[in-house]
């Protein structure tokens, strides 16, 4: 196990040195059974330590403050990928990104750069992460959402925060976490359909995270959620791979 400290000092620099690389997991669209999107997903492949988990130096960026520069790459890359493949592109930006002014007028100036609709674009803000102070989160967020970009509340269910969270921050997406599509018990079917019908009400996109199998995928659209992401469908794959799923979709 590596040390936090360790880690920390590794990771500064990492994507200037080219260690980071952007992979992508399809979404399809449940009604069609089509591509309509991908979630940019981080990966860091250290010289001496090999592939290091998300879940591990993820964390470690977020105390450190390196995550600003994972951010800006990753960032960089799902702008990238939404001008070239034509389909809607996810990417997870940390609260702490949020709160950093630079960062999002950065990002505003990015946006407006790009040749595809912004709207093509969603930040997907995980559910159970302290969002400081939310009064000026969202007016950051408004400002994202006025040039057209998404705002994905990512991992519903994993944590203590419902609805009310989505509704503060003025989103336009809920991902339903893995837990609640693994879990086979009636109480967790209702508690998917309840979320489905608020969500919608409140004309939200739905998503459903991690499908391994085909009776999750048969529940999840009997359930009434829009989309899908999971093993079954595809697993993360590199920007080569997602180009050749992106231009066959």
């Amino acid at each position: 196990m590596v040390e936090f400290a360790e880690m920390a000092r590794a990771l500064r620099g990492a994507a200037s040195r080219g260690e980071l690389s952007a992979w992508f997991q399809p979404q399809i669209d449940l009604q069609t059974n089509r591509l309509v999107a991908a979630e940019a997903l981080c990966r860091w492949h250290h010289p001496r330590w090999g592939i290091v988990p998300p879940n591990e130096f993820i964390p470690v960026a977020e105390e450190d403050g390196t995550i600003g520069e994972i951010g800006v790459f990753m960032a960089t890359e799902a702008m990238a990928a939404m001008t070239r493949w034509g389909i809607d592109i996810s990417v997870n930006v940390s609260p702490a990104q949020l709160e950093d002014s630079d960062f999002t007028r950065w990002l505003e100036r990015m946006i407006r750069r790009v040749r595809r609709p912004a709207r093509r674009l969603t930040l997907e803000i995980t559910e159970g992460r302290h969002l400081g102070d939310v009064p000026a989160l969202v007016a950051r967020l408004d400002r994202l959402r006025g040039l057209g970009v998404g705002i994905a509340i990512d991992d519903f269910g994993s944590g203590q925060a419902s609805l009310l969270q989505a509704r503060r921050l003025h989103a336009t997406e809920l991902k339903i976490d893995r837990a609640l599509i693994s879990d086979d018990s009636p109480e967790a079917a209702q508690v998917v359909a309840e979320a489905v019908t608020l969500a919608h009400d409140a004309h939200l996109r739905v998503v459903a995270e991690g499908i391994e199998t085909t009776e999750q995928l048969q529940k999840v659209t009997r359930l009434g959620c829009d989309r899908a992401q999971g093993y079954l469908l595809s697993r993360p794959v590199p920007v080569r791979e997602m180009a050749r799923l992106a231009a066959t979709a």
